[in-house]
């Protein structure tokens, strides 16, 4: 038996075994669920996000299943309603950070010399700040609003995109079968489009799902600060910033907090099954 028959023959075994992994599986289940929610929510929520459903700031029960906030409206429902705004923003800056990423990353890999380092340099330079207060201030700078954030959020990501494609691209770039395209005349794009980028994308997408839950968590911290979405709107930042004043009535800031907690884990449980799944390690 050949490496490469064993390592096939283990990848699949890995994604046979993926779903019966009992986090792999709760994960699964949660993104599902938002998935459903952020298309159909509004076919069968029973309130409006902005209109008043009940009195102020009653405790949870069978009518108000996370009670009401300060304003007499669903909790419940404008959690449902903020998954409309934080997951796909999020999802968003995830696939404009990887398309940055793996366009700059790969040159830089591929083309090596005076534009690896001017792309490298630039990489340096952007994760030289922790992230969250590198977003903080070019969304303070833009203005507040989901859409500044979403571009400040973009700008802080793909770097990390860049310096793992060029890592891969490196790494394969040396191979045979690149030497070989190169012998019988394959131009430069043919060959990282079809021999190289086939080849470096796994771990990409591997570190995309384990990202989206920080970038859920980024979102609704910008919007936390009053640097994303901002009020009446039912986002889960935002809204945990309105039940940061009723420390008593906890369910107010607690229910989209439970929500962001659940998207969370839930990707980052995907993107660890997705990892072995894909034996990232192996490539």
């Amino acid at each position: 038996m050949t490496a490469s028959t064993a390592g096939a023959r283990r990848r699949r075994a890995a994604r046979r075994s993926l779903l019966r992994r009992p986090t792999v599986a709760f994960g699964a289940a949660v993104a599902l669920f938002w998935l459903i929610v952020v298309i159909s929510v509004g076919w069968w929520a029973r309130y409006e996000p902005l209109s008043k459903a009940g009195a102020r700031l009653t405790s949870p029960s069978h009518a108000h299943w996370m009670g009401t906030d300060a304003l007499g409206r669903d909790v419940f429902t404008r959690v449902l309603y903020g998954a409309r705004q934080s997951l796909p923003v999020s999802v968003a800056v995830i696939f404009f950070a990887v398309m940055i990423g793996t366009v700059l990353g790969s040159a830089a890999g591929f083309l090596g010399g005076f534009i690896d380092s001017v792309i490298m340099r630039l990489v340096d330079l952007t994760l030289a700040f922790p992230a969250i207060f590198l977003a903080m201030a070019i969304a303070a700078a833009l203005g507040p609003g989901l859409r500044n954030a979403f571009l400040a959020m973009v700008i802080v990501w793909w770097p990390i995109y860049a310096r793992l494609m060029r890592a891969q691209v490196l790494s394969i770039k040396g191979r045979e079968h690149i030497e070989a395209a190169v012998s019988i005349g394959a131009t430069r794009g043919r060959i990282l489009r079809r021999h190289i980028l086939p080849l470096s994308f796994t771990p990409a997408l591997v570190n995309a799902t384990m990202d989206l839950g920080q970038v859920v968590i980024l979102t609704a911290t910008l919007s936390f600060l009053g640097l994303g979405a901002k009020p009446p709107s039912p986002e889960w930042g935002a809204m945990i910033t309105e039940g940061a004043r009723f420390f008593y009535q906890w369910w107010v800031a607690v229910a989209p907090g439970l929500a962001i907690l659940t998207v969370g884990l839930a990707f980052n449980f995907l993107g660890d099954g997705l990892r072995d799944a894909l034996d990232v390690k192996a490539n």
